[in-house]
């Protein structure tokens, strides 16, 4: 069957809901596989590292596919644990639609509101596969008023389940009447449908059906099927809303040969044991051909040139060209990352947040800091989930999401790359902003020693929050060769990154206000020695302020609880702006340190009787306290 449509989608769910499970299934179920994989004997086929296999838990986003008749589905199984919500939310933007796992006996976790809260604000197509039906404690009707009641009252179910919470629980399709009961849901959003039922009309099947497809590709309303991936019931279902209810792209008719610009984005980076990269990509637009010369353009503003030497595609390895829709692999540039476009990027930019704790890393063999360095810098190239910085001193700062994220680097370390580390406490990654303006100034002296053949003098003056590093001249660009302005710039973003305390320094304009040199004695390497120290003491002159990052936060708990968990929320140096009281429950609103989010979360299940659920993403910054 020649394929006409292309349908990325993703996996999304808590952590042990099922999805790698039924990622397997949806594989089985389609030829791709002759037996599902099973996650607790590590035979899966997308949690390829042992470290995966070992933990049970998707780490990296793994990519697969089958084919639905003329539909080619490519599917992305993202990771479900909290400390990798970069990695869901890096997939969320090459994805066309997502299955959201729920599981029929947990039922609806915490986590599984705050991805159900994302992919309704960016309005991305969501089925709901309600898991584990089969398993004892397995809800139906019950678990459906929650599933309305905390993600979306727009939610439809598609089947039913004849004996859930037994080893024979099976799925059936929904008697007639059920029609009407969705169309009632429908109406919110389908002013014909209303007026029906006004009218004290009955749509028939077919119409609630086509008005269920397009609230579904538009973000507003979700399909429900129930299920169990270990058995396969309610998966055939499944596959027949992903074939009818996802908006899928459309094969050209002139195939290969669209005249349109090539646009593509990078979403996930591999590195092979000889340290050769291998890019995912999702093609957006245009035709993406190896040996062809690509402008490559970063989330910073800057762009690099380069060509692919091998490319294949997702489903369909022996075509040499991307179009798109299509994800493919491609190889053959070394300087990419995630997160890199070919073209203009996608509207909406990024949605991954950036990291709010750090650690140190010290190799427990003295000797190894420069293989843990560079092990450290080869993990944070190919994945964004890890970043590092160089310390004042040499050692290397990790970036970090949360506590688990921190083991799992240590254990690719080990495995990987033969270092074992260790890694200090876990603190929040602050910053410093000027509170003034400051110049000082260091020229060569006539008479007398000189440490550096250089003159230099800077001034630091605010930026606006968020604006970053900013570098000026006030000198003539000729009054100085060429590589002696890129020593001064590099060594003063460089002296920034530290800062007068060791913690970098941003919103900052830097000017070049004076300079000279001394010919043919000064070097580079005279204004790399003395820019640091002239911009140290402009810092000092103009003053600086320590900065937090801080998440807006909104928790849900129990009546009963408010006091316990307004006092620890204060305690934790959280400040509340709105408290609204709606279903038997407060909704707390306002802002708490980054530092403080992980602490707050682990406490919240025993304030409220774990009935707490909380949503917080980052969201600026105040002064330190």
């Amino acid at each position: 069957m020649h394929i006409r449509k292309i349908l990325n989608i993703g996996v999304l769910a808590h952590v042990d809901a099922g999805k790698t499970s039924l990622t397997e299934r949806l594989l089985f179920e389609t030829g791709v596989l002759d037996r599902p994989g099973s996650v607790d004997e590590g035979s899966t086929q997308t949690d390829t590292g042992a470290i995966e296999r070992r933990r049970g838990i998707t780490i990296r986003t793994a990519v697969a596919s089958f084919t639905l008749g003329d539909l080619q589905v490519n599917l992305v199984d993202t990771p479900g644990h909290a400390d990798f919500v970069a990695e869901v939310e890096r997939a969320l933007g090459v994805l066309d639609g997502a299955v959201l796992v729920v599981s029929a006996v947990e039922g609806v976790q915490p986590h599984t509101r705050v991805l159900m809260r994302t992919l309704r604000k960016l309005r991305l197509p969501t089925l709901i596969f309600v898991n584990k039906i089969d398993r004892a404690g397995a809800r139906e009707a019950e678990l459906l008023a929650d599933l309305r009641r905390r993600l979306s009252p727009q939610c439809v179910p598609l089947n039913t389940v004849h004996g859930a919470g037994g080893r024979g629980a099976v799925t059936r399709p929904l008697p007639a009447e059920a029609a009407g009961e969705a169309a009632e849901v429908l109406a919110e959003h389908d002013d014909g449908l209303l007026e029906l039922l006004v009218e004290g009309g009955r749509p028939d099947a077919r119409r609630v059906r086509a008005a269920l497809a397009r609230q579904c590709a538009a973000g507003l309303a979700h399909p429900v099927l129930y299920g169990s991936a270990i058995t396969g019931q309610g998966v055939p279902d499944l596959l027949d809303a992903i074939a009818g209810l996802l908006p899928a792209v459309t094969r050209p008719a002139d195939e290969g040969r669209t005249g349109e610009p090539v646009r593509a984005g990078v979403f996930a980076v591999e590195r092979s044991p000889s340290g050769e990269k291998t890019a995912y990509l999702r093609v957006r637009a245009g035709v993406l051909r190896t040996r062809r010369r690509l402008s490559f353009h970063r989330a910073d503003g800057s762009a690099y040139e380069a060509r692919l030497t091998a490319l294949s595609v997702a489903g369909d390895p022996r075509r040499g060209h991307g179009l798109a829709g299509d994800v493919v692999r491609a190889r053959g540039v070394p300087e990419i990352r995630v997160g890199d476009h070919v073209g203009a990027p996608p509207p909406g930019g990024s949605h991954f947040t950036p990291p709010s704790l750090e650690t140190v890393a010290r190799p427990r063999v003295p000797g190894e800091e420069a293989r843990l360095h560079a092990a450290l810098l080869a993990l944070a190239e190919q994945d964004p989930l890890i970043g590092t910085r160089t310390l004042a001193g040499g050692e290397t700062s990790v970036l970090l999401y949360g506590e688990v994220q921190k083991e799992v680097i240590a254990e690719t370390l080990a495995v990987e790359y033969g270092v074992e580390a260790e890694f200090e406490p876990s603190r929040p990654i602050l910053f410093e902003r000027p509170s003034g303006t400051g110049e000082a100034l260091a020229e060569i002296q006539r008479h007398g020693p000189n440490d550096f053949m250089a003159t230099v003098g800077l001034r630091v003056e605010p930026a606006p929050h968020g604006s970053g590093v900013g570098y000026r001249l006030e000198v003539d660009l000729g009054s100085l060769p060429h590589a002696f302005h890129r020593a001064i710039e590099e060594s003063v973003r460089l002296a920034l990154a530290a800062g007068p305390r060791g913690r970098p320094v941003t919103d900052v304009v830097v000017t070049l206000t004076r300079a000279g040199y001394s010919s043919p004695v000064t070097v580079a390497a005279d204004f790399r020695g003395r820019v640091p120290l002239v911009l140290m003491e402009a810092l000092r002159r103009a003053g600086t302020t320590v900065y937090e990052p801080c998440h807006r936060f909104e928790a849900e708990v129990p009546l009963e609880t408010f006091g316990p968990v307004t006092a620890a929320l204060a305690a934790h140096g959280g400040e509340l702006d709105g408290a609204l009281r709606r279903a038997g429950a407060w909704v707390l609103t306002g802002e708490i340190p980054a530092a403080a989010v992980h602490l707050f979360v682990r406490r919240l299940p025993g304030l409220s009787h774990g009935e707490g659920v909380w949503w917080s993403e980052p969201s600026g910054d105040r002064p330190t306290r």
